[in-house]
């Protein structure tokens, strides 16, 4: 519930294009947890663990992604209950606005989580991905977020279009599967 909820105030339905909900960020994000993404087979993960450093120096957490998540999400409905009474999807969208706004500028208390920041900006950035990435990882449904900027997705031949800047590809999007918008 607090990805769906999330993921619908980063990224909203609006009139310039589909939300993140709309186009599965949230199905995005819960199938990299499950992934050796999630699970942290890619990093080395045995510490040190050096917390006082900036985030974008490295993935410095004794958490996977997957426990990171778990734990920032806990920890954030928890004190949503404290402050408001209802966890974080249980909230109106401004008092949501206002809770990641919070937890972007490092101001709300986690109980597990040193720097809440760092969730913000992981959560922020796995959004993005899922709303950008291919079709075939779960996100970007029918391929909706490409449709809206133009984006021609893996068609395999634009040598034809390279001397023609400025003018618009006329060919919709193609996904990694071939599945064409």
């Amino acid at each position: 519930m607090f990805i769906n909820a999330a993921a619908d105030r980063l990224i909203p339905s609006n009139e310039d294009g589909p939300g993140a909900v709309e186009l599965g960020v949230p199905e995005f994000i819960d199938r990299q947890m499950e992934s050796g993404y999630g699970h942290g087979e890619f990093w080395y993960m045995s510490g040190p663990f050096v917390t006082d450093v900036d985030f974008t120096l490295g993935y410095q957490l004794q958490f996977t992604p997957r426990e990171f998540y778990r734990a920032a999400i806990a920890d954030i409905d928890q004190a949503c209950v404290n402050m408001h009474g209802h966890v974080f999807a249980g909230l109106d969208a401004a008092t949501q606005d206002s809770v990641l706004e919070k937890l972007q500028a490092g101001a709300l208390t986690l109980a597990h989580i040193a720097k809440p920041a760092e969730f913000f900006i992981q959560l922020l950035a796995n959004t993005k991905e899922g709303y950008f990435s291919d079709p075939m990882y779960g996100g970007n449904r029918h391929m909706g977020s490409w449709k809206m900027i133009g984006f021609p997705g893996a068609r395999a031949d634009f040598a034809d279009w390279m001397l023609q800047p400025g003018r618009v590809y006329p060919l919709g999007p193609v996904s990694i599967q071939g599945e064409k918008a």
